[in-house]
């Protein structure tokens, strides 16, 4: 039986759980059915039908088009980067928001704001698997696996429209071919105050309840030719074929929810072994680890409100990863996931030693390829303490770019090939606006005396004695030219002799590290191969086995489109306390401290204190509604994916979960898990009382209610 049809067979799963790919869902109709949702699931897993046509990536957030007009709505904290951007001590875009009343006043969102139509997916698993042999190394089945994936690649990128990628699922069992258009003119439209879109700030990231309007609007620009273009001034809105219609009706507790969008990475079939090492040191370390690469950008950003603003985005994104690491360590130790998996090893393991045609060595070999992983992943973490510096990762960018520039393109290290020279060029253009050498400087010396007290397993083969010392750092920024943008971007194209010969302090420490971190590389691509190898045959038998007790079968996330469902509900977080459904605007003025990141605006809370609620005033909670919760299964990526009502209508952005629910991503706990969600009802209100955006209400297409609420 194959994958797909056992995929299909094993689909008796709750309503809360799954992040089902698109064609897995006709065989869920009982399910969608069951708890309400209108739409036909024949037409849910069609990318080119409404509603799915409308969703879009902005590659690590989701997002919907909401007007014909390429009109583009996310989360706040998804358009970050491009608000940081375009923001000084001058115009401070994130105090104090920005809205474009017409599209010539609209703002660049910089070369890595991106939006990505996926239009087709197909399963390409034999011909990446056509050329692997039993007896092939690790890295040799690595190499042939991965020499297939750009043969694919080229093949579906001869037009250049296109971005393409060959992503595995199920750990390797299954691969599949995903084409997207790439829009690389992206343009900040609207966003509102960071003390609306950010309310509460990190005290109330992963928190329940939450009052943040984390919502953002951007607009896809194309060539006249309607085909994607690089920037430019005679570049006009993407006519995107369908768009999400805007719901104002609201919702209640119970009622069914559509959630759609591209989840990151989670790790719901790992072994024991690999959760202890998660709860035990990874995520722990990761936690000391960024906090104090924190602590140094604070502190070397303090009294300079230019380089507070500079690495706001930074320090964000940091932020939100580590509170995540810290949730799934306080998570761990509060349920203890790594026993409930033990449970489910033995039942498995059990069961699978009474089938016909077992494999006698696949559970030892599995063990075996596991512990190697970790072990290996320990010297990796050592490697990015060790590389914490924009400049370093440039230069080491650069000698990697000239040296594979020498081979063939389809030989060359995936990341450096042609198709990646656009993306790379933006990386190193990004730098611009979240980089100063003083703050730079002090990470990287702060790390590198962080690298040498770190446990020697954790030190990488080879690398300490090439490192500078602490107090050598200061010499290198004094013998660069890299912060500089124009000679950085100048690197590119430049031969190996041409970067061999420099006298960039920079560049020379990368070439000196160049071959240690290829070596972490071949050890890296030597063991995926083994993974490659192994993980597949135990994925598939366990697929078998949860389709023996029907239970929900649905990849790990991936970072590509799926699907989830679910319904409004509140939880339990501990005995005699029940949180949710939602929150009001009155809960803004409750946290109102006049203290950042309790500092709402002041005409948000004349609005309220004015009660002008009108018709986004909710019947029963006589207020306007800010967050909600369901029972959607979320990770990671889901941020700014688009949730729907019944009909396929947007009612809501997500962008969040509980503090309770973040060891989802490793273990599914029906009872507690929830998904925060900002209800569109709060967004449109404050377009309306707030920030007045009267050109985008009507642009986009919204249902009110029939009757407004009094």
């Amino acid at each position: 039986m194959s994958v797909a049809m056992i995929c299909a067979a094993a689909t008796s799963a709750r309503a809360d759980e799954g992040q089902w790919q698109p064609y897995q869902l006709p065989q869920l109709k009982s399910e969608l059915k069951k708890i309400g949702i209108a739409i036909p699931a024949e037409k849910l897993a069609d990318l080119s039908k409404h509603p799915m046509s409308a969703i879009v990536s902005l590659g690590g957030c989701s997002a919907s088009f909401v007007s014909s007009a390429g009109l583009v709505v996310t989360n706040h904290h998804c358009a970050y980067g491009a608000i940081q951007r375009n923001s000084s001590p001058e115009h401070n875009y994130i105090e104090n928001g920005f809205l474009a009343k017409t599209r010539a006043e609209e703002l660049p969102g910089g070369p890595n704001t991106l939006v990505y139509v996926t239009d087709k997916v197909e399963n390409v698993t034999a011909r990446v698997l056509k050329n692997v042999t039993p007896a092939m190394t690790g890295k040799q089945r690595h190499d042939a696996v991965e020499k297939a994936i750009k043969v694919l690649i080229a093949e579906c990128e001869s037009d250049k429209a296109y971005r393409c990628s060959v992503p595995a699922f199920h750990r390797g069992l299954e691969y599949y071919r995903i084409r997207q258009m790439m829009i690389r003119d992206v343009r900040l439209v609207y966003a509102p105050a960071d003390m609306i879109g950010n309310f509460g700030g990190d005290i109330d990231n992963y928190e329940w309840p939450r009052q943040g309007g984390d919502y953002s609007f951007l607009r896809a620009y194309v060539g006249k030719d309607g085909r994607p273009a690089d920037p430019s001034p005679d570049n006009v809105p993407y006519q995107s074929k369908d768009f999400l219609v805007v719901s104002a009706a609201g919702l209640k507790n119970g009622d069914p929810v559509l959630l759609a969008g591209y989840p990151g990475r989670t790790s719901r079939y790992k072994l024991p072994s690999e959760v202890r090492a998660a709860r035990d040191v990874t995520f722990p370390q990761r936690v000391a680890e960024i906090q104090a690469d924190l602590d140094v950008i604070a502190a070397s950003t303090k009294g300079s409100p230019a380089n507070e603003v500079r690495y706001a985005s930074v320090a964000k994104s940091l932020n939100n990863v580590m509170k995540k690491a810290q949730g799934l360590s306080d998570g761990f130790a509060r349920k203890d996931i790594a026993a409930i998996k033990d449970a489910q090893d033995a039942e498995f393991r059990a069961w699978y030693a009474k089938q016909p045609g077992k494999s006698p060595q696949l559970l030892a070999e599995l063990d075996s390829v596991i512990a190697a992983d970790i072990a290996l992943s320990d010297e990796e973490f050592g490697h990015g303490v060790a590389f914490t510096s924009d400049l370093l990762k440039s230069a080491t960018t650069l000698v990697r770019l000239a040296n594979e520039g020498a081979k063939p393109d389809a030989e060359r290290e995936v990341g450096y090939q042609q198709r990646d020279q656009n993306m790379i060029r933006a990386r190193l253009n990004r730098l611009e606006q979240s980089y100063v050498a003083g703050v730079d400087q002090a990470r990287f010396t702060a790390a590198l005396q962080r690298y040498a007290k770190l446990p020697k397993a954790l030190h990488v083969q080879g690398l300490d004695a090439l490192l500078p010392a602490p107090d050598a750092v200061a010499a290198l920024y004094a013998n660069t030219e890299l912060g500089d943008t124009a000679k950085r971007v100048g690197w590119m194209g430049k031969d190996a002799a041409a970067v061999k010969a420099s006298n960039d302090a920079f560049l020379q420490l990368a070439l000196k590290l160049d071959g240690v971190t290829q070596s972490l590389k071949d050890r890296r691509a030597e063991l995926d191969g083994n993974l490659e190898r192994v993980i597949p045959q135990y994925m598939a038998a366990v697929i078998a086995w949860k389709k023996s007790q029907g239970k929900p079968v649905y990849p790990d996330a991936n970072s590509t489109l799926r699907v989830t469902y679910g319904t409004v509900a509140p939880y339990s977080p501990a005995d005699g306390i029940t949180k949710g459904p939602f929150t009001t605007v009155e809960g803004i003025v409750q946290k109102h401290t006049g203290k950042d990141p309790f500092n709402a605006p002041q005409k948000l809370l004349d609005a309220i204190k004015a009660k002008r609620y009108g018709q986004f005033k909710d019947p029963v909670l006589g207020t306007v509604p800010v967050d909600f919760l369901t029972s959607a299964d979320t990770t990671g990526g889901n941020s700014g994916s688009a949730v729907m009502n019944r009909n396929g209508e947007l009612i809501g952005l997500n962008f969040d979960s509980t503090y309770e629910s973040i060891t989802k991503d490793w273990y599914f706990d029906t009872e507690i898990t929830r998904a925060i969600h900002m209800d569109i009802r709060y967004m449109l209100w404050i377009m309306t009382e707030v920030d007045h955006a009267d050109n985008l209400l009507q642009e986009m297409t919204i249902k009110y209610p029939t009757k407004a609420a009094k």
